[in-house]
């Protein structure tokens, strides 16, 4: 049942059983969102919402594919049924991919980026609409793309290009929206301390013939602070960007990386 009544926003999170997403879910629910939150999995979601729930957070969700504009359809229906119109959409679900660019198969190119990127599109269009964010004179459109977004990543081709169109759509769409009053805005992490990065480690140890030890201290070095971000750290701003103290920053691409980019 819709309450629209509750007078509290309402915020949607997509890939928020682990990672960025559980963070910025349990950081926008503490700041007094009503958040739904997808995952691919039934039993991610379910534990996730449990845990949240426990904390006595204000939490439900949802199994969804981000990459199927039927899922995308039918959870963004099951969010607003559940607690209304959404206010502040955060597409956060992706996934790592590369390799050497001459042996990457198309299968593997192809799902970085209906994932990283179609999704974006897909999920914020339908929230646009049967969401029923374009309606309203204030919104919050916040994607998590990456400092990979703005620079090349050598064997992460996919995942480089996926993220510089995440940047490149939310500068475009910002622009756009901006009369509206809906802001939107990229959040680019560096390197963060996920589980994502465990696989990505893995890959270079592999790629690299070095242990994964090896590949974290050559990544910390790079890194002016000389340390990974923490998910908390990211969603840290993502919670900024959809305060009313952020109305007037939007089509803006944001690093939280430790000094690693300055751009």
């Amino acid at each position: 049942m819709t309450t629209e009544n509750s007078g509290k926003k309402v915020a949607v999170v997509t890939g928020a059983t682990s990672g960025i997403g559980l963070a910025t879910a349990r950081l926008l629910a503490g700041q007094g969102h009503r958040v739904f939150l997808c995952a691919r999995t039934e039993d991610g979601v379910t534990k996730t919402v449990k845990t949240l729930l426990d904390e006595g957070l204000d939490i439900d969700g949802a199994v969804a594919d981000v990459r199927e504009g039927a899922d995308v359809q039918r959870f963004v229906r099951q969010a607003v049924d559940r607690f209304g119109t959404v206010d502040v959409l955060v597409n956060n679900a992706g996934r790592s991919g590369g390799g050497p660019t001459a042996s990457i198969a198309d299968e593997l190119w192809y799902d970085v980026i209906a994932t990283n990127l179609h999704s974006v599109f897909l999920m914020t269009r339908e929230v646009l609409n049967a969401g029923g964010m374009a309606a309203k004179d204030r919104g919050r459109i916040i994607n998590i793309a990456s400092t990979a977004g703005k620079q090349g990543v050598v064997l992460g081709a996919p995942y480089s290009a996926s993220k510089h169109g995440v940047v490149g759509f939310t500068k475009a769409l910002g622009n756009e929206l901006a009369p509206t009053g809906i802001t939107v805005n990229a959040v680019c992490p560096g390197y963060v301390e996920t589980p994502m990065a465990q696989r990505v480690r893995q890959g270079y140890a592999a790629a690299y013939d070095t242990s994964e030890d090896a590949i974290l201290e050559k990544f910390q070095a790079k890194i002016p602070l000389g340390r990974y971000s923490t998910p908390e750290e990211v969603a840290g701003l993502v919670g900024y960007l959809a305060s009313d103290a952020a109305a007037s920053i939007t089509s803006q691409a944001l690093n939280v990386c430790g000094g690693l980019g300055n751009f």
